[in-house]
């Protein structure tokens, strides 16, 4: 079994944020797999499916980002032959370019609140992490008040990008039981550095 966990925030007014592109992945992952995300569990709304046959757990926090890892810990703590290694946890990060991707089998929390807590409640931070690239703060916002914008009109092809990138990269992660996290980094990792340094070579 996997556990794919979406970070964000709860409510409308929060949809498309660059917080909640954890919450938008998983959105689109029930959306291609048919899985309906409407139970409510330890502080959160899941759904339960089938994918490339693996049982999978779809996870939105309700806790709002800062207190992500309660709902975590939860479902860690009733999954008690669950590795660490089957939970994978998207999250937005701002250190990223827009719309790109990266997958880490462990490490610190980079700076986002929410992996912070998640580490917290663990106490491990020996769990893989998706980050999804939304863009650099401008220097005239607040960090708050940028993850908490929304994607202007010129952002919304890369971010739709980013996402359809991160639940592909998610596939590959279920679909090999052994060396799916492994595959994911060595396809999407790599495919992200090209396309970055495609990038500087147009803007030269």
């Amino acid at each position: 079994m996997k556990l794919i966990i979406g970070l964000g925030n709860p409510g409308n007014e929060y949809k498309w944020t660059r917080h909640n592109v954890g919450f938008e992945s998983i959105d689109k992952l029930a959306y291609d797999f048919n899985i309906t995300v409407n139970k409510n569990k330890f502080k959160s709304i899941y759904g339960e499916g089938i994918i490339h046959n693996e049982k999978v757990l779809l996870i939105k926090p309700l806790t709002y980002m800062n207190l992500s890892g309660e709902c975590v810990r939860d479902f860690v703590n009733f999954y008690k032959d669950l590795e660490l290694e089957d939970i994978l946890v998207i999250c937005d990060d701002i250190n990223l370019p827009l719309g790109s991707i990266r997958i880490r089998k462990k490490g610190s929390d980079g700076g986002q609140n929410g992996l912070k807590n998640i580490i917290y409640q663990l106490n491990s931070d020996a769990f893989p992490r998706l980050r999804i690239g939304v863009g650099q703060k401008p220097e005239h916002y607040t960090l708050a008040n940028f993850v908490l914008s929304k994607f202007n009109k010129d952002e919304e092809i890369d971010i739709i990008k980013g996402i359809t990138n991160a639940t592909d990269a998610i596939e590959v992660f279920i679909k090999d039981r052994e060396n799916g996290l492994s595959n994911a980094m060595n396809l999407f990792n790599k495919k992200n550095k090209k396309e970055t340094k495609k990038e500087i070579e147009k803007d030269e």
